[in-house]
Parts: C-alpha cells; structure tokens; sequence
C-alpha cells in the first residue's frame, strides 16, 4: 500500500477512540493516522496519546485550541499530508458510522481515481438506525444539492472519502468556505469542477452507539445556502 493518512476529526469521543484505532490498524496495519482533536474536555487526545507508543510513527495527533468546526480540522490535516508528501488522503468519523471494514475496498479506488466517496445513496439507501426525519433530510438535501450544482454525485455530503493528495494540491485550501455539511459539498464540487476522476462506492451508514451526535441546525443552513453561493461564485 502506498504511504496513506486517515484523517479523523475528535471532540468528545472517549467511547469510541480507542476501539476505532484498534480497528482501522487492524484493517490496514501500514496506514497512518492523524487525530485532529479540538481540545476534548473529555480526554480524548489523552487516550490517543497513550496510544502512541504502541503504534508509533503510525498514530500522530494534533491538538486545536478549542472546537472550531470539522472543515478547518480536515483542512488542517490536509495541509498537514501535504507537507508530508502522502500519496493519499481519507476522512473518516470518530464515531463507527464509517466503519473501518470499509477503508480497503475504499482506498484500492484510488489506484484509478482522484476521489473516492463512500456513498449512502448510490444504490438506493444504506444508513442503519437514523430516525427516517434524520434518512429523508439527507437525502432530498443531496438531491437539491444535485439539483442545483448540476454535480452528478448521489451522496455529496458524504464524509467518508478519500483524495489523492495530487488532486488536493491543485485546490487552494485557504480558499474552502465552509466548515459543516457545506463543507463536504464544497470539496466534492471543486474538485468536480476540475474534471478530475472520481467514484462513489456504496457502503452501510451506521449511527453512533456511543456518545454525542454533533449535529447542529446551523450546520444545515450552512449546507442549504452554501450550495447557492457554489452555484454562483467562480473557485479556485
């Protein structure tokens, strides 16, 4: 496997980190791993940290001063990979709804492909215990975002996704706007508009079991205005 990092965002996941990490290294023992923590008050960096001799040089982690919103953390450690000259880049919750069984079938496409997203509607609906309020916000919100940026992608707020880093180096990073759902659109959308290659791959969506959703009704609206200020402004 070439030199690969899994990017994964923390604030407040002591139930899950651990047993998370365990996981993605027992799927790929060669991958490396950036926890993005936003100063957990639960003490969440300190468990990685006491992680880090067990797998070291592969477990690297970086403290934020306080919580300042999952795009500047993805935007952080991507500008972080890119320093480090790694060939491919993954997003990934701290949470098992992005279950580590997945990240092989998902990174092998980009053997082929600048983008790969680890899709809950390209073949019908494949999310496991989300309240159908929560199935059907999603899904008619990806279907106005395809509706209105004319991008052919089924699942654009996906979180579950993988980059070439060459194809991120062609983005300007100080440039992305948006920090929630908008933000996962507005990566999607920009490197489409580049015409690079890309591929949604299903995969099964499953909800926290432990801890707290970080969902947030602002970050809806962030998304639903977000994607008229893609459709109308010229990136880079």
């Amino acid at each position: 496997m070439e030199k690969g990092l899994i990017i994964i965002p923390t604030y407040n996941e002591k139930e899950n980190i651990v047993s998370l990490l365990e996981a993605v290294f027992e799927e790929l023992p060669g991958v490396e791993v950036l926890i993005v923590d936003d100063n957990s008050p639960d003490g969440t960096a300190s468990l990685v940290e006491n992680l880090q001799p067990k797998h070291q040089g592969q477990l690297h982690l970086v403290v934020r001063a306080k919580k300042d919103g999952l795009g500047t953390a993805y935007i952080e450690g991507f500008k972080w990979a890119l320093q480090r000259e790694y060939h491919f880049v993954f997003e990934m919750d701290a949470d098992f709804s992005h279950h580590p069984k997945e990240l092989p079938q998902l990174i092998a496409q980009l053997d082929h492909h600048d983008m790969v997203i680890g899709s809950r509607y390209v073949k019908g609906v494949s999310v496991v215990n989300w309240p159908i309020s929560r199935i059907l916000l999603s899904y008619f919100a990806s279907l106005y975002v395809r509706f209105m940026t004319k991008m052919p992608i089924k699942d654009p707020t996906a979180g579950f996704v993988g980059y070439k880093t060459s194809a991120l180096a062609l983005l300007n990073l100080d440039q992305i706007r948006f920090v929630g759902y908008a933000f996962q659109i507005e990566m999607k959308y920009k490197l489409w508009k580049k015409d690079l290659s890309w591929i949604e791959q299903p995969i099964i969506f499953v909800n926290r079991s432990q801890g707290k959703s970080k969902m947030q009704g602002n970050i809806i609206w962030e998304a639903l205005f977000g994607v008229l200020y893609l459709r109308f402004k010229r990136h880079s």
